[in-house]
């Protein structure tokens, strides 16, 4: 990968090949960070992965709800009590 000027910022182009690997596309955000490998303090290495989007997220938090307890019954005026 080839580092290049991006206005007042540096850019990196990835290879198709790791964009598939990682499944990311156009607009996706991710998360670089570096990395510290033990006993090798001197080869900088970084962390690449794929912010979930926001449907991911809110697929993810779907499988934690629960069912109401049997014979629960919503009271929209107590709920709203002041």
């Amino acid at each position: 990968m080839q580092v290049a000027k991006w206005g007042n910022s540096l850019g990196v182009r990835l290879p198709m090949a790791l964009v598939h690997e990682l499944g990311i596309s156009d607009g996706d955000e991710l998360e670089v960070r570096p990395v510290k490998k033990k006993g090798k303090a001197s080869v900088p290495a970084v962390e690449i992965r794929r912010e979930p989007t926001r449907e991911e997220l809110l697929e993810s938090m779907r499988k934690y709800r629960c069912a109401w307890p049997v014979g629960y019954k919503f009271d929209r005026e107590e709920a709203n009590a002041r």
